[in-house]
Formats: structure tokens, C-alpha cells, sequence
């Protein structure tokens, strides 16, 4: 298995930074396939860990946020989410595994907490995988949080502008069906967190 791997590897040529500032590194590369060719140019791009919480409180309702995506130029409905910090105060750095302040966890509560006001003692990590393994290096880390109850406001970011929902299951799968649930990995969230809960 290891030597199919080594077969299949690009080797990097070349990498130059087109943009590297604090939000972002955006990569100019060029890589050598197997066969021996190179092929350029590749772009990628470096940020931060997140987390996404599928929360839901007492009543089995679940918490999502509103807000609006300039991807898509849309406001979407999608679960509480947000990045790691890291000790040196950017979005992305070298080594950014061994940068961050803060475990997943601690960050699933904080983000939980800051975003809706609501905090949870039932935690569960359902999965940790690559976010965008095409053109990103960072991994969003899904947990689940039951049983959530307000304790707070909110405590927003500056770019962040968002209102707290809650649904029901039914409700939840009737966006995702109808496509008015455009995160992801959020769905995938979703049916990991379904699947656990048939299984306790």
C-alpha cells in the first residue's frame, strides 16, 4: 500500500506565495505527476483548522446560525462553526498544527458559546478530515453537543453578523433537501450526527 502511495505522489517543483498575509497563503506551484510530466500552474492555499458543532438543546431542537456567504453571494442556514485560534494571532502559518492555542474541543465550546449563547456537558467528536483536500491543508474537526442550554448572548466577531435559529429534525432535512443547507461539510455533519444517534 505504501509503495502505491509513493507511485502516485506529485513531487513540488516549484511554489511561489501570491498572496501571504494574516487572513490567508495563496500558492502558485508546479508539480511533477508520475508519469514525469510537469504541470503548472497549481494553485493552493493555506488556513486555519475549524470546528462545526451539530448542537441541540433540551427539546431536541437544533441550533443553527444565519448568515451571509460571499462565496455564493447567499445567507445560508448552516451549524455554529469557526476556526481554532492560533498562538500567533493569524489564520495560517507553517507547522499550523503545533500553532494553535487551543484543542478542537475547547474550540468547539468557545465557538458554540460565542456564536449562540449556548453551552453544552454532552460532547461528542464525530470526525476530523481534510476540509478542501484538493487546494487546502486545514481539517474541520465535527463534534456533536446535546442537551445545550442558554447561557448567554452572543459574543460576535467584527465580520461576524449572524442570527441564531432553532429547527427541528424534520425541518433540518427539509433544507438540506431542497438545498437551502450549502455547507459541505455541515451536511456531512448532519449525517454523522444522525448515525450516532441511532447507535447510543
Amino acid at each position: 500500500m505504501e509503495n502505491n502511495r509513493d507511485e502516485l505522489a506529485w513531487e513540488e517543483v516549484s511554489m511561489e506565495h501570491i498572496v501571504q498575509d494574516e487572513w490567508i497563503d495563496f500558492r502558485r506551484l508546479a508539480y511533477r505527476f508520475p508519469d514525469g510530466t510537469v504541470f503548472e500552474p497549481y494553485y493552493a492555499y493555506s488556513r486555519r483548522d475549524y470546528v462545526v458543532i451539530v448542537a441541540s438543546d433540551c427539546e431536541g431542537r437544533f441550533l443553527c446560525v444565519r448568515q451571509f456567504r460571499q462565496g455564493i453571494r447567499e445567507v445560508t442556514t448552516e451549524f455554529p462553526a469557526g476556526g481554532l485560534e492560533r498562538s500567533d494571532g493569524r489564520e495560517y502559518g507553517p507547522g499550523s498544527r503545533e500553532n494553535f492555542s487551543e484543542d478542537a474541543l475547547a474550540a468547539a465550546k468557545r465557538e458554540l458559546l460565542e456564536e449562540t449563547g449556548y453551552a453544552s456537558c454532552e460532547w461528542r467528536h464525530l470526525i476530523t478530515i481534510p476540509s478542501n483536500a484538493t487546494l487546502a491543508d486545514n481539517y474541520a474537526h465535527v463534534y456533536m453537543a446535546e442537551n445545550c442550554r442558554k447561557v448567554g448572548g452572543q459574543d460576535l466577531d467584527d465580520t461576524e453578523f449572524l442570527h441564531v435559529e432553532l429547527y427541528t429534525e424534520d425541518e433540518i432535512e427539509e433544507f438540506i433537501h431542497t438545498g437551502k443547507f450549502q455547507q459541505s461539510v455541515h451536511v456531512m455533519a448532519w449525517l454523522l450526527a444522525k448515525e450516532s444517534r441511532l447507535h447510543q
